[in-house]
């Protein structure tokens, strides 16, 4: 009887326990959450926006649980603060579980929204998507290729276009023409009044392009200079081998530029190829061995944005203090909108608007926005979060945003860049500039599968910006870039912090893709840019297809800004490049490798151009000096040079302008040495020096590289 007793009555407290766990678990997660903040929302997959969003799961009798969309949780932090003031408030947090979210317009956040923090419930993944699934596929044999094909409603009244797809989580190929690598163009019939004018057709050669059946639904992505021009097919010549396009391209075409054509049923021959028929609302793929029809996850964008914050600075109607952590951004992409003219850059010497829309922007794909876009944004935080399976940029910050920060995020996947900071224009009034905001830990690869000449980090009008331990790499153009003044005219890219990143496959893509584009570095540089420094970076394999594959390379009026304590090697055009500016200092650095030249400058100016001392220079080819060397602005001494297959032997030394005795009397490299540096083990790429290195004797400082790159700890 007393066993019974005592069995019935801890069963009893057994079950209890479960219940009142059950429901006090929601409960102590909110109060979990309101250390960080005033109030708690959540928000899940199989929750329902008509209920209160207090708790993170349904209840048992599906009556209250979490909110369905992250928009309806929003609304509901604003509904509780009813105006409340800043300074009073004590902030919200929102919650979301693990899934996909397919948003049906972007989130959009305002001033209003402050003090707030998106984050994803304890490790489970949200994804934000600007997607929708593409559903209902079928079996169909096309022309003897077995292909899966499914209706896509909208299309074919013109109301959704996409040039992606992604299935199962991998990228699909849009049906691409040549499968792998890039044609050549045969000749370009029409001059252009001058180089940053292009033309809207050109030859092919014999056998490269046909007339195939519905060839006008594709796309020639042609490369020229560096920037890409997509160029709508509109009729094929092939007994003149002459394509037509709907828009010209960005600058002048010429004999021997690449260029690719993709979109066209026709080019469906491979497994994970895709491509839409917009006018029969289809969408064709190719399945990838192991797939199976009826498992099959197709989503395509419907959105070039996921989330937008539209502060408005100039009336200090900021969004200030929201923090994003832990969250997925996915599936958006950009197109070319009616009336295009081509995105600011370069500016052109021809100032009438062309007639025919252009096919690009003239640099950096600077017109294309990020997927998370923002302005009048200050004090806020990018923590932990993933920008994947994108079709323009991941994030850009631009007018107005202050004091943000971008920390152990990463950028994948990316149609085109990663990150963009402040805009391509000049604000006088302070408060609608970019400024002082930080990228740090963040790992940013894989871009420019729309738009080729995108960057990892682009910085435009914008100071005082931190970029630091990132590691960047698998663009075609340019890791990072900085400055979007053209010359010695009034810049505000000043006093930015370019530390401890690892950059590399710049040009060149780890799995051998490319070089397709010219003229640009590791890091590339404009303008006016007092105290900006490059220092403690590791830069290599960088390469562009005909001129320009640098390392650290000062463009147009680069001027004030230090390069010390960098690692450059494995580059097509040299180590360091400075096409002119001023006063710039290139100090305790490492170039090595460089296929045609180590160094190079290429204007003359009468103000000092830069001063180059204490490097190492180590090379097997090539000369050591490249451009224009005819005056003597510049200053080059205590440096240490070695030509290895010449046994550094001064006759034999491959200077380049002229001969190194000669050289010397025009006051250079005095006390320079030609001496093998003695490297650890150059062959795998271990630059540390020997105790009894030469270079030590000279006053080099052994380079620090081991915090380049993501810190541990970090991701």
């Amino acid at each position: 009887m007393f066993l019974r007793i005592q069995l019935g009555t801890l069963c009893g407290a057994f079950l209890l326990g479960l219940v009142l766990a059950g429901c006090a678990e929601p409960e102590q997660e909110k109060r979990g959450a309101s250390s960080q903040s005033g109030m708690v929302f959540f928000v899940a997959t199989n929750g329902s926006d008509g209920w209160s969003g207090k708790t993170a799961a349904p209840n048992r009798k599906l009556t209250d649980g979490p909110f369905a969309t992250l928009g309806r949780a929003v609304r509901a932090v604003r509904e509780v603060r009813g105006g409340a003031n800043k300074l009073s408030d004590g902030g919200a947090t929102i919650l979301l579980r693990g899934g996909y979210y397919f948003l049906s317009e972007p989130l959009v956040l305002k001033a209003e929204d402050f003090k707030l923090v998106l984050e994803g419930y304890k490790r489970e993944r949200p994804i934000l998507s600007g997607g929708r699934r593409i559903t209902g596929w079928k079996n169909l044999n096309v022309g003897g290729r077995r292909l899966w094909a499914a209706q896509v409603s909208g299309v074919e009244e013109g109301e959704w276009m996409f040039r992606e797809l992604w299935v199962n989580g991998a990228r699909a190929v849009r049906a691409r023409h040549p499968n792998r690598g890039y044609l050549s163009i045969a000749g370009v019939p029409d001059k252009a009044a001058d180089w940053t004018q292009g033309q809207a057709r050109f030859r092919f050669r014999e056998g490269d392009f046909k007339a195939w059946k519905i060839v006008t639904n594709a796309e020639v992505v042609a490369m020229t200079r560096w920037v890409e021009s997509r160029l709508p097919v509109v009729t094929v010549d092939e007994s003149e081998r002459m394509l037509n396009f709907g828009r010209r391209a960005v600058f002048e075409l010429s004999s021997g530029d690449l260029y690719y054509a993709e979109g066209a049923l026709d080019f469906l021959d491979e497994p994970g190829e895709w491509c839409l028929d917009a006018a029969e609302g289809t969408v064709y793929y190719m399945p990838r061995e192991g797939e199976q029809i009826d498992e099959i996850e197709a989503i395509a964008p419907a959105f070039a944005q996921v989330v937008r914050l539209e502060g408005q600075p100039e009336t200090n109607a900021v969004i200030e203090q929201v923090t994003f952590r832990g969250l997925t951004f996915a599936h958006t992409e950009w197109n070319f909108p009616a009336g295009f003219r081509g995105g600011k850059g370069r500016p052109p010497k021809d100032s009438e608007a062309p007639k025919i829309e252009v096919g690009g922007f003239a640099q950096a794909a600077v017109g294309v926005p990020g997927a998370v876009w923002g302005e009048g944004v200050r004090d806020c935080v990018f923590e932990n979060c993933a920008f994947e399976h994108i079709g323009n940029y991941g994030l850009e910050l631009a007018r107005g945003c202050q004091g943000n920060r971008i920390v152990r995020c990463e950028f994948s996947d990316l149609g085109a860049g990663g990150i963009k900071i402040g805009e391509a224009v000049i604000r006088e009034n302070v408060a609608e500039q970019a400024r002082g905001n930080e990228i740090s830990d963040c790992e940013i690869d894989d871009g420019g599968k729309l738009f080729a000449s995108a960057v990892g980090i682009w910085v435009g009008q914008s100071p005082g910006n931190r970029i630091t331990h990132n590691h960047i790499h698998d663009f075609y153009y340019t890791g990072i870039s900085i400055g979007w003044t053209w010359g010695y005219k009034v810049a505000l890219a000043t006093n930015n912090l370019v530390q401890f990143n690892h950059v590399h496959h710049i040009g060149v893509k780890s799995d051998g893709d490319g070089p397709i584009l010219s003229d640009m570095g590791g890091i590339y540089t404009l303008g006016r840019q007092p105290g900006t420094r490059i220092l403690n970076n590791l830069w290599h394999d960088v390469a562009a297809v005909r001129y320009g594959g640098w390392g650290i390379y000062f463009d147009e009026g680069s001027s004030g800004i230090l390069a010390e304590s960098n690692l450059v090697y494995r580059t097509t055009h040299g180590g360091f490049h400075q096409h002119y500016g001023e006063t710039n200092v290139v100090r305790n650095n490492i170039f090595a490798f460089g296929r045609d030249n180590q160094i190079q400058r290429t204007r003359p100016e009468e103000h000092p151009s830069f001063s180059f001392e204490t490097n190492i220079v180590y090379f097997d080819s090539g000369t050591l000096l490249a451009g224009d060397w005819s005056n003597e602005n510049y200053r080059m001494n205590w440096n240490v040079y070695f030509d290895s297959p010449s046994n550094s032997t001064v006759a034999d030394f491959r200077l380049g302008p002229c001969s190194l005795e000669k050289w010397r009397e025009r006051g250079h490299d005095r006390n320079s040495v030609i001496v093998d540096p003695l490297f650890q083990a150059v062959e795998a790429d271990d630059y540390r020096l020997k105790s009894d290195s030469p270079a030590l004797k000279m006053g080099f400082r052994p380079i620090n590289l081991q915090q380049v790159g993501v810190r541990k700890g970090s991701e």
